[in-house]
């Protein structure tokens, strides 16, 4: 059975935004997006948009492009095409919890369940 890609409540790892651990920004943004995308990173890192004590984005519904996790932005972005959708956010996810809180992390368990 194929693993279907879900986001999970009160992680934000995406959203930390820090333009050193992601260098290959501007191979998949276009400078427009990356002009917004830098413009969002406020301390530590983090979106000026994420509250971090409920780690939820404050203009969810009217987030930027690259903060929509879809098939069509993944393919449109990142070159992925929709049957690899899935397996290729859910290495994303794994791969920037990991950077944000860490392999053993209660988010990643949380993520993997």
């Amino acid at each position: 059975m194929n693993k279907k890609w879900r986001c999970i409540e009160n992680c934000g790892a995406c959203c930390h935004l820090d333009p050193s651990d992601r260098p290959d920004l501007a191979d998949y943004l276009t400078p427009d997006q990356l002009q917004e995308y830098l413009s969002l990173v406020g301390e530590g890192g983090w979106c000026i948009n994420l509250d971090q004590n409920t780690r939820k984005c404050l203009i969810y519904e009217n987030r930027p492009l690259f903060c929509r996790v879809t098939p069509e932005n993944f393919e449109q972005m990142y070159d992925v095409e929709p049957q690899e959708f899935n397996e290729f956010a859910i290495e994303c996810c794994q791969d920037q919890i990991t950077a944000v809180y860490g392999k053993n992390s209660e988010e990643m368990q949380k993520y993997n369940q």
